[in-house]
């Protein structure tokens, strides 16, 4: 294992705990998690009209390289029961690359670091509680900055 990862993970249909202890639980042997957040409830974000989120951060080692990482995660959440469906819709699962070691990458099939997470209570509080000393390599800003620039008031501890 010789990259550090930090993912996003999400689920607002069916268990969504069960969902996201599953996906954690599958991406093994290609990661090695090291770090988990707490899980969070959240509101939607971009479509509103749908159930709230369970959300969590973790970081990891891996050996892949980001567009096997990628390809790995959206293997594993269709093999989990992702359904297609529009941008921001409920899903089942999702898994999102938020920064793989300091690498800034823009690809048309992959944006790292994350090209929204700045903006995302819903990943910023999670992050925040594993890594507030982490440095985004783009905005130049520990993850405890970030935060306090953005509305955190509807992220509850799940329990």
């Amino acid at each position: 294992m010789e990259h550090i990862v930090y993912l996003a993970l999400g689920s607002n249909m069916g268990n969504r705990l069960a969902n996201l202890r599953a996906a954690l639980n599958n991406l093994t042997p290609q990661m090695a998690v090291k770090i988990k957040s707490s899980v969070y409830e959240t509101p939607p974000w971009g479509f509103t009209a749908q159930p709230e989120f369970l959300n969590q951060v973790i970081m990891a080692e891996t050996y892949l390289k980001p567009q096997a990482l990628l390809s790995h995660l959206k293997r594993l959440e269709t093999a989990l029961g992702r359904a297609p469906s529009f941008q921001n819709g409920p899903r089942l699962i999702d898994m999102d690359i938020l920064f793989f070691d300091n690498l800034v990458l823009d690809t048309p099939s992959l944006v790292i670091p994350h090209p929204r997470l700045h903006e995302r209570a819903f990943v910023l509080v999670p992050l925040a509680e594993i890594a507030p000393d982490l440095v985004h390599p783009v905005l130049n800003k520990p993850i405890h900055e970030l935060l306090d620039r953005v509305d955190r008031s509807d992220i509850k501890l799940f329990k």
